[in-house]
């Protein structure tokens, strides 16, 4: 189940990360860009690996995000403790099958 959700977050952000390096870098060149004043120590290639895992990290979190607001209540709510150590306040709400 993990991973299935997993994949839901990696795959689309991988292939939203991609089209933005190539929007991105369509429009501007590596060698022009500037940190506090001074050109970037990277070379073109390193600036397009760096920009790329960037954008895949910022992606992925926007997908972790609408991954998380699709629980649902059930999911949220559960009680994770086994039945025998549950709480009393615990003990209405089933596990969830895996």
């Amino acid at each position: 189940m993990w991973t299935q959700r997993l994949m839901w977050i990696a795959w689309p952000a991988f292939l939203a990360a991609c089209v933005l390096e190539m929007l991105v870098f369509a429009l501007v060149d590596p060698s022009d860009l500037h940190w506090s004043g001074q050109p970037l120590a990277f070379s073109r290639e390193g600036t397009y690996t760096l920009a790329f895992f960037v954008f895949w990290a910022l992606t992925m979190a926007s997908s972790a995000l609408t991954t998380l607001l699709s629980f649902s209540p059930f999911e949220v709510n559960r009680c994770p403790v086994p039945n025998a150590a549950r709480p009393d306040d615990c003990r209405k709400v089933p596990p969830l099958r895996t």
